[in-house]
């Protein structure tokens, strides 16, 4: 089902009239510049061709939204939620957004930060007394500089290890080998069982803390223990009742342990799904499900105080890793494009079957939202739509 929508879809600001105003994005009195009829049509004659080639006509199953201005300007829905069903999918259908679920906690937790009940300088163990590192700071976790080890790689049942020997010619070489876990807790983990695992095992750290920047899973499921601890709630709970449900996001939620009767398969590429493995129910790091709708509601909040303040916000899309010169970084849960004059802050997500493709265009007020369920790498190749809008020819690959 294509759409291709044209309706007023913009913000108002103390019940008048919209105008194009000057104000900066995030300012709470900031509005967007409405759009003609002239440059939507413009703006679609642009999309399509690139859409139709990338995604379109190459096997797509998913969901697309592109807003400019907080105006959809265009979406597509195309394929089946569930192939068992075959139940179409629509603007209603829910998404397992993997990574991109890192952006929401991110920003709950800063939320808590302005709120006094969490300190990003703090150790981890001021609010997890039996984490077993040391020296791991909030921020630390949020811009993936903790040196933690992934607990992806350490409890699915196998695990890679690294040792050195020499080799024939006598120089050391470093190899790597799989290792079969016969001590993992059986049946789904959670995030207890997850610090649990760290608690009993101690698996060796990566690199010491803010040493350098390793994108790690286990960052942001702590984190979602860190939120549950300083309000008291589930997360899923927290999330729903302080976020989603306050924001108006009412198909969005947070899947836990408790949904798994519920599990909606994704997909690999040959059409077989994947069932509930070991690792589906620990959220924080994933396990947010979402529509584009939605997430074009959470992008417009962040261009206003809603939820964080702007100062909050420019904090988390501020590049914290730079050992390295480059384009690419990271923030507090959010990838960066970093160019001399702007920053393009991003995140996508693979899980399973599952991709997703989140970019805001700040500069340009325009989003580009892609959600998946059958495994399509192509996806990630949307960001090329951002040209439409930059007026740049960019090709630099996003990182998943």
């Amino acid at each position: 089902m294509f759409l291709s929508l044209f309706s007023f879809f913009f913000l108002s600001c103390n019940n008048a009239p919209v105008a194009a105003k000057s104000t900066p994005p995030g300012d709470s009195t900031f509005c967007y510049k409405p759009l003609s009829q002239s440059q939507k049509e413009h703006y679609l004659q642009q999309i399509l061709p690139t859409y139709n080639s990338l995604l379109g006509n190459a096997g797509f199953n998913g969901a697309i939204l592109i807003a400019k201005n907080g105006e959809i300007i265009f979406e597509d829905y195309k394929g089946v939620i569930n192939y068992k069903t075959k139940e179409p999918i629509t603007a209603n259908s829910q998404f397992h957004i993997a990574s991109v679920s890192k952006t929401f906690t991110a920003m709950a937790v800063l939320r808590l930060m302005e709120q006094g009940k969490i300190n990003l300088d703090a150790d981890v163990k001021t609010y997890l007394s039996a984490f077993p590192y040391n020296n791991v700071t909030i921020k630390n976790l949020l811009s993936h500089r903790s040196g933690l080890p992934n607990y992806v790689h350490l409890m699915e049942g196998n695990s890679t290890e690294t040792f050195r020997k020499k080799n024939k010619r006598g120089k050391w070489v470093t190899y790597s080998r799989v290792v079969k876990n016969n001590n993992i807790k059986a049946g789904l983990v959670t995030n207890k069982d997850m610090l649990q695992f760290l608690i009993e095992k101690h698996p060796a750290i990566e690199s010491l803390p803010n040493r350098r920047f390793q994108y790690c899973n286990t960052n942001f499921a702590l984190l979602a223990l860190i939120v549950e601890k300083v309000t008291g709630l589930e997360f899923p709970t927290y999330m729903k009742d302080s976020v989603f449900t306050p924001l108006g996001m009412n198909n969005t939620y947070v899947f836990s342990i408790k949904d798994t009767a519920h599990y909606t398969p994704s997909y690999k590429y040959n059409f077989v799904p994947y069932g509930i493995e070991k690792l589906d129910c620990v959220y924080g790091d994933k396990n947010v499900y979402s529509t584009p709708r939605d997430i074009l509601i959470w992008d417009k909040t962040l261009y206003t105080n809603k939820f964080i303040t702007q100062q909050t916000y420019q904090l988390a899309c501020t590049a914290c890793s730079n050992e390295r010169a480059g384009t690419h970084n990271y923030g507090l849960g959010w990838r960066l494009f970093t160019y001399p004059t702007y920053t393009i802050p991003y995140h996508n997500g693979w899980w399973h079957g599952n991709n997703a493709v989140f970019t805001r265009l700040v500069k340009d007020t325009a989003t580009i939202i892609v959600l998946g369920n059958r495994y399509n790498p192509r996806i990630y190749k949307a960001k090329e739509l951002a040209n439409i809008f930059t007026q740049t020819t960019d090709t630099l690959q996003v990182e998943e």
